[in-house]
Order: C-alpha cells, then structure tokens, then sequence
C-alpha cells in the first residue's frame, strides 16, 4: 500500500483497497448517518461487487446510478442527485462514496460540496484517467452550455482510494485515455518521467501501477503548492486548452465520432507542443518526439478545416484566458513548462494543421 498526503487528506494506492475503505470508515468514530454509493452502469457492474462484498457497511448503503458519458455531467443530472440524497434521508452527516470514472468524480464531489451546504465525501477512481488526474487537486464541477467544467468549486474528499486492479475492466481505448494525463505530467514536470514513459508497454499493468502513483505524487505536489489554480498549478493544463475545446465541440457534433477526454488531450499535446516552437522556443526535435510518440499510440482523429472558427470560438471560454487573449500553458522544454502564454487565432489554426499533417505522414 503506498499512501500519498495531500493538504488534509490522504491517497491510498493499493491492491486491497477494501482494507483501506474499512480502515477510514472505522476511524470515523461519530459515524456516518448514512451512506450513498454513487456509479454508473460500468462501475456498478465491474467494481462495486467486489466492494460490496468486502465492506460490510457498504450493503446498507443507498446506490445511486447514472448513464456514464461527459454528456451526463450536467445541472440536470446534478439536481436529480441532489433530490435523491434528500428523498433517501441525507443529512449533513451522511457520506457520498463516488465509484466511477471523472464524471462520477467530478459530479459527485461538485454534488457532496453543495449538497446542505457541504457533505463528506470519498472518492474511488476506477478508470486510469481518473486515478491520476482526478485522484488529486479538488476540483469538481459539471458542464454547462456543452462547455467542460462551466461550473464547479474546489472541494477536497476525505480520502481517495486508487485500486490498479480494476484497470483489467477496462478496454484499450479507455486506457489510452488515462495515459495522455500520464504523458502531460511528464512533459510539464519531469523529463526524466516522459523518458520513462516513452519506453513504456501500457499493456503492462503492474508498470502501470508504477506511473500512477509517479503521477499522482506530480500533481499533488504541485497542487499543494498552488491549490486554488493561481500560478504553478496553471501547468497542468498544457494540452487541454485546444484538448477540452476539441472534446466540447465533438460532443455537440452530433454526426462526428465523440472524443474521450484522454483522446482530445492527446491531440492537444500536439498542437500545443506546435504553439511551445513558437512561443517559447521548445525544439523541433522535441516537438518532433512527442508527435511521433502520441501517433504511435493514439489513433488519429480528422479534424476539417471549416470547423477551425468553431474550435476556437470554444477555446474562448477557457477558465485561463485573461483580457480576450486565449492563453496557454506551453513547454520551453520537456519537464519545463511556462503558464500565461497568448497565442493569436491563426497561430492556433497553424497548430491544427500541424497536427493534420502530421496524421498523414504518419499514416502513409
């Protein structure tokens, strides 16, 4: 078991992750009032057997399940959350257990946080994009107007549980998703880690373990150092500029294929590794790597020219963006990263067409 402390709580990574839940129920001396198991179809099929099984106090626990997808994560669902706690008896000492993937995270803390004001919470990410990016920092929030994350507070949980295990419930594209996350922290952080992981086998599960507990300790020391997201913490958001306008504008295109959050990301590092040659003088032959890499493991996405206008128009209301300019956090080196960065609308169409072209040279 590897326990990571953050500001006033802890991550536990481990295989027996059942003994750890049992373990912080038990150190609540008052006792909760009443316990609420939030999932969706996936992690109350796959995940909550196991626990259920192994936690007596998680069989008089009320479920709560929702249909899994970002385009669930929205006020409507959020309400019907909030009116289903209180039908069901909760109180302001009741606990929310949140077993799923980020939109049970997210969702579900943004929920607890509001839910009497605030209400405990635990989380236990059961995707590998949630255990290494949700796990830590207590952001929650849902979307509005189809934009990421519109609305939400910061709100730390009591404790989150990480099981490696329950990665062998996942498929290979939900995976890769998670390791986009995994390769941002590497490239704004540690260049030493990006090495490591551009060597990796991601079929490797127990090396997969590995990198989470690598990534979750990157961000929960940067985190710490910035909780409310004003300065250094800003670097984690190096891909998700163009990644999160990328994700929004593919899920309300309803005639193209949806985008995983991991998937968009990835293609943001690249273009965003693009707008770093420029900005702030990364090197070709770093940009070079992590265009290569990200294309060796991620398929390729068709992103048309007439739809650059819209893409950007979402890039707008990016929570960074100070005065109009649409900013960036962008690589001056791999492990090195500088927030604040502006980059023009046709700068950002050049990155697009970068990534373009680069697919079909690779693919040829």
């Amino acid at each position: 078991m590897t326990e990571i402390k953050s500001s006033n709580y802890s991550i536990f990574v481990s295989k027996n992750i059942s003994k750890e839940i049992k373990k912080f129920l038990k150190a609540n001396k008052r006792g909760y009032s009443k316990l609420f198991v939030l999932v969706d179809e996936n992690s109350m099929k796959y995940c909550y057997p196991q626990l259920v099984s192994e936690i007596e106090q998680f069989r008089d626990a009320e479920i709560i399940e929702i249909e899994s997808g970002e385009e669930n994560k929205t006020i409507e669902i959020c309400a019907q959350l909030w009116a289903t706690l209180s039908d069901y008896g909760g109180d302001r000492n009741s606990l929310l257990i949140n077993l799923g993937g980020g939109v049970i995270s997210d969702l579900g803390g943004f929920a607890a946080a509001t839910f009497k004001r605030g209400i405990d919470f635990i989380t236990i990410p059961t995707t590998l994009l949630a255990q290494v990016d949700a796990s830590a920092g207590g952001k929650t929030g849902i979307n509005a107007d189809n934009l990421k994350n519109e609305i939400g507070v910061f709100a730390n949980p009591k404790a989150v549980f990480v099981c490696p295990d329950f990665l062998s419930t996942l498929d290979a594209r939900q995976l890769l998703s998670g390791i986009a996350e995994i390769i941002k922290h590497g490239l704004v952080a540690d260049a030493k880690y990006w090495k490591k992981i551009a060597e990796c086998k991601f079929a490797d599960l127990e090396l997969l373990e590995n990198c989470i507990i690598a990534s979750i300790k990157i961000k929960n020391e940067i985190v710490q150092k910035d909780p409310m997201e004003k300065g250094l913490r800003k670097i984690l958001n190096f891909g998700h500029t163009i990644g999160h306008a990328l994700e929004t504008f593919f899920m309300e295109e309803k005639s193209q294929k949806q985008l995983l959050h991991g998937e968009a990301v990835a293609i943001g590092i690249i273009c965003e590794s693009y707008l770093s040659t420029k900005v702030c003088k990364l090197k070709e032959r770093e940009l070079k790597e992590i265009t290569r890499f990200i294309l060796s493991n991620f398929a390729s996405v068709k992103i048309e020219k007439k739809y650059y206008t819209r893409i950007i128009e979402l890039m707008c209301h990016d929570k960074k963006n100070t005065k109009r300019e649409i900013n960036f956090s962008l690589l001056s080196d791999i492990g090195k990263c500088e927030i604040n960065k502006a980059a023009t609308s046709d700068l950002i169409k050049e990155s697009l067409n970068y990534y373009s072209k680069q697919v079909s040279v690779f693919r040829k």
